[in-house]
């Protein structure tokens, strides 16, 4: 039995056994349509790829560079990027059409729990229009500004993205920041309005939106809705004729450019590679330009969605490639794959990811050092964007310190460990990296350079060794309706923002720009933020360098000394200490007197005997309450 998969003849040609729901590539012949139920006579003789070979390998030689369309999904969070590639997937054949078709590339646990994607995700789709067959490598990415790191390497790999803008709630903050991460790659943008089925969707504001804001003509939007499948197909149709094919060379050299990997305990590490130049296959000695290591091809194949082996990988497409690296620090992204005794100038690769919050982490039990130690190297490998440094603690033991690019990001990563390695961990409160200009030659010749970044409050230098602080500051950009203006902007003077601009993008939106102090926004203000606007403010926000301030460390002393888990960095607050004469209002100096001897004496017999012995356990929960807050 035969199943037609799309709703045109014109494309969308491709047919699936209905029992096993391999995808089955048909190049057409007469353009006469076929007899649902049965394979079109008119098409025998045309090339299938049946399940047999589906299972198999394919030979990706019969997609031609001009055939190819690497693309990514981006928008801001729930705006149904994992929607329409569910949608994407199901017409081109990839998948079958079930009920339970939801966030099918959302593989982690985490994702799933929590609705949303952290991690981008490869498939290639087969797709067939007007009598070509077509390779539609389509990439789906985070929505939420700490996962943007995952979009840029993701746009590294395409030619043009689909911007997707729910309907009801038109442009939010993120759409903003992934539109211009696409416009200066230089990628062409398809405009795809999702959620018309809503009751109070109104697309016809939202294509003003985007053509004010993107300057993009609202007759270029596609308007659809991903759940019910309305209109997708008109997607597949956009991505074919308006994202140009990619620019390579396949008599050239092999350069694969590293964009993503995964660790497999059996097979090692998996990499995900885009080939800019030449061809790969299993067998070919291949050098890391990072490392200058040789390893032999293993596996290569593509993402349809699980892993598909085939022959070989050609410049211009996009897969997975196994080579027997085994050790983590062997794959890093960004890396540049080249064949033995080829040598090429290697790709540009990446700007650095910069984390935005650092934390100490520490096993609940030493004897757990070895395991955390080697979970956390494997799970690097897989959010690359993770700094790491060995750190210890009087309390606590030996731990790191991790860098993260926010807060959300932190407690995913936490999230993993617990569910992909069983390992449990303390978190101490969440920091910003600052900065300090030393005063002295001595101090900059001790630390070799004169600015020094401080990752851990602890080590926060006394201000007689420097000359001025400096902290992390960031623009953020707020999109909200226009009744809440006031409120908002309320809260950002608290958090000693400073307006930067005030646009109106539509009759009711208003988009607010403000530099913040980065300590300001990393715990709380987007609890707040949403609070303030019955959760309809959206935000976002991207790196501003450093300012000068007034920051002195906060210290928690027990028994005389300092708790260095508990210490922290704060904007130039006074010293706090019990008054014992706030009661006292006028009277006899005499009773002040009298307050203050027996404060003194009480004081002193506290030195004599009150040492106090904190078992590690409260110190873990006091730790834990606070980065649960």
């Amino acid at each position: 039995m035969w199943t037609l998969v799309g709703r045109g003849w014109g494309c969308a040609r491709a047919l699936a056994p209905r029992a096993t729901g391999a995808a089955l590539l048909v190049a057409p012949g007469p353009r006469s349509a076929p007899t649902l139920g049965a394979a079109p006579e008119s098409w025998a003789t045309d090339r299938l790829y049946s399940s047999a070979e589906f299972k198999e390998k394919l030979d990706m030689s019969r997609f031609p560079v001009e055939n190819i369309r690497n693309f990514s999904i981006v928008a801001h969070v729930d705006h149904g990027k994992s929607t329409l590639a569910d949608r994407l997937l199901e017409l081109t054949g990839t998948i079958d059409k079930t009920k339970n078709n939801k966030q099918v590339l959302d593989k982690l646990q985490v994702e799933r729990e929590r609705g949303i994607t952290v991690k981008a995700q490869t498939a290639s789709l087969f797709y067939n229009c007007e009598g070509k067959q077509y390779l539609l490598n389509l990439i789906d990415t985070p929505g939420h500004v700490d996962f943007s790191y995952e979009v840029s390497r993701s746009l590294s790999a395409c030619q043009g993205v689909l911007l997707v803008v729910d309907a009801n709630e038109g442009i939010q903050a993120q759409t903003v920041a992934n539109f211009f991460l696409a416009f200066e790659a230089q990628l062409s943008v398809i405009p795809v309005i999702n959620k018309i089925d809503l009751k109070n969707a109104d697309p016809e504001r939202v294509e003003n939106q985007i053509e004010k804001v993107f300057d993009i003509p609202s007759d270029e939007c596609i308007k659809i809705s991903a759940k019910l499948g309305t209109n997708v197909e008109s997607v597949l149709q956009a991505i074919i004729e308006r994202i140009p094919p990619p620019k390579v060379h396949r008599k050239n050299p092999l350069r694969a450019l590293v964009f993503d990997s995964t660790f497999d305990q059996y097979r090692g590490v998996i990499a995900n590679v885009a080939l800019f130049d030449g061809v790969v296959s299993k067998g070919d000695k291949i050098v890391s330009a990072h490392t200058q290591k040789t390893y032999e091809v293993n596996e290569v194949g593509v993402l349809n969605p699980n892993e598909q082996p085939t022959h070989k990988l050609y410049a211009g497409q996009v897969g997975y490639l196994i080579a027997g690296m085994k050790d983590v620090t062997e794959a890093q992204i960004g890396d540049t794959l080249c064949l033995h005794k080829q040598p090429v100038e290697p790709l540009p690769g990446f700007k650095s990811a910069k984390p935005m919050v650092f934390a100490g982490m520490y096993p609940l039990d030493q004897s757990e050092y070895n395991n955390l130690k080697s979970a956390i190297e494997k799970l690097t490998l897989n959010d690359s964007s993770v700094t790491v440094h060995r750190d210890s603690s009087l309390a606590l033991g030996a731990g790191w310190r991790l860098g993260f690019l926010g807060l959300l990001h932190m407690e995913v990563f936490n999230q993993r460990l617990e569910q992909e390695y069983n390992a449990s961990v303390i978190l101490t409160t969440p920091t910003v990296p600052y900065k300090a200009v030393l005063s002295s030659s001595k101090l900059i010749k001790e630390h070799r350079e004169k600015e020094i970044t401080i990752i851990n409050p602890a080590q926060f230098p006394d201000k007689s060794k420097v000359t001025e602080y400096l902290e992390p500051v960031v623009l953020g950009t707020i999109i909200t309706p226009d009744e809440y203006t006031g409120k908002i902007m309320m809260l950002c003077e608290a958090r000693r923002a400073v307006q930067k601009n005030m646009i109106f993008i539509d009759q009711n939106r208003v988009m607010l720009k403000y530099l913040f102090p980065l300590n300001e926004i990393v715990v709380d203000f987007y609890d707040s933020l949403k609070s303030l606007s019955s959760g309809y403010a959206s935000f976002d926000y991207e790196d501003a360098g450093y300012q000068t301030a007034e920051l002195v460390k906060m210290d928690i002393l027990l028994n005389g000394n300092t708790v260095e888990e508990l210490v922290t960095v704060v904007h130039n607050v006074k010293a706090y200490r019990k008054n014992v004469l706030a009661k006292c209002y006028g009277g006899d100096i005499t009773r002040k007197m009298k307050l203050l001897k027996r404060q003194a004496e009480g004081k002193k017999k506290l030195r004599k005997i009150g040492n106090v012995e904190v078992p590690k356990d409260a110190f873990i929960k006091v730790l834990k309450t606070q980065s649960s807050k």
